[in-house]
């Protein structure tokens, strides 16, 4: 599991972080915004008989973390498998 160059390294490393930015802003617009910043606004609307900001702020942020957890695990490997670093290769 190595990299052809040191090029090819950097790049894999530069893409990984870049994923791990975005996915990290998502879950932090949704745990810190949604479950504190807009619970006003959000909370005029009912999910199941709870208002969204009371939801987000207890379940949403979890349920986000484990979706984007599942996401970033996909996207890793097929970033693997883009560089040639996969187990398979």
């Amino acid at each position: 599991m190595a990299f052809q160059s040191k090029e090819m390294a950097k790049a894999y490393w530069r893409e990984n972080l870049t994923l791990m930015l975005w996915l990290s802003v998502i879950w932090f617009i949704v745990s810190y915004g949604c479950g504190v910043l807009f619970v006003e606004q959000l909370n005029a609307i009912r999910l199941g008989g709870f208002k969204l900001g009371f939801w987000f702020a207890q379940q949403g942020s979890i349920y986000t973390f484990v979706a984007l957890t599942f996401i970033y695990a996909k996207k890793m490997g097929d970033l693997d498998r883009k560089y040639g670093v996969d187990d398979d290769a």
